[in-house]
């Protein structure tokens, strides 16, 4: 599940709109709205905000199967550098990572 389906998740969970969510993560709701226009990842700063809305930490946000991942400043760094990415990019970056696993 990508980031912008888990927030849709959980806003829906809680029967919020992006009004509230954007109330309660104190972002504008414009900025959160084109998040989901245009189908751009949030930046940490902005997912963290989201986030604290929810009353959740970044880590319970991220969990799978009800683990927490607790992500270092280099993971962190590598996701804002990810959200500012284009759709080429990333593909371009997925496809250089995958081939210096080999």
């Amino acid at each position: 599940m990508d980031v912008l389906e888990r927030i849709t998740q959980m806003k829906n969970q809680r029967g919020w709109s992006n009004y509230k969510l954007a109330k309660e993560a104190g972002l504008p709701e414009g900025s959160l709205n084109n998040l989901f226009r245009l189908n751009h990842q949030p930046s940490m700063a902005t997912l963290d905000a989201i986030c604290k809305g929810f009353g959740i930490s970044l880590s319970q946000f991220f969990a799978q199967n009800g683990e927490a991942i607790t992500l270092n400043k280099e993971q962190k760094d590598l996701l804002d550098i990810w959200s500012a990415l284009n759709t080429n990019q990333r593909t371009s970056l997925l496809d250089l990572l995958k081939s210096m696993q080999n």
